[in-house]
């Protein structure tokens, strides 16, 4: 099994939750999330004053799948998530070892 972990920009949830669906993924879990990759933050005016904004805001997104369904996955959130513009963000994964479904006890594959 995998962790696939995302970190995309906000606006871009549904799709990438949409995405997900129709490949048969039937549960993630969603953190919002902020930081800055190569992009550093930006500049802003309010009330006439500029300011640095260090940390874009972003959403984490984790799903538990199976080893087959990796790259589906992967590329399923990339095209869903993709603007074309700086600070899309990142997808990554690594194995999961154990997943207990907490409420039956089920583990491994049946517990995802």
């Amino acid at each position: 099994m995998k962790l696939v972990t995302a970190i995309v920009k906000p606006f871009r949830l549904d799709e990438v939750k949409t995405a997900l669906q129709e490949l048969g993924v039937h549960g993630l879990t969603v953190t919002e999330a902020s930081g800055y990759g190569r992009q550093r933050g930006h500049t802003e005016v309010y009330r006439g004053a500029e300011y640095q904004v260090d940390l874009v805001p972003k959403v984490r997104i984790e799903v538990v799948i199976e080893d087959d369904d990796l790259d589906a996955v992967v590329d399923a959130v990339v095209r869903a998530a993709r603007t074309g513009k700086i600070g899309d963000g990142k997808v990554w994964a690594v194995p999961v070892d154990t997943v207990v479904r907490v409420r039956t006890g089920e583990r491994g594959p049946d517990a995802v």
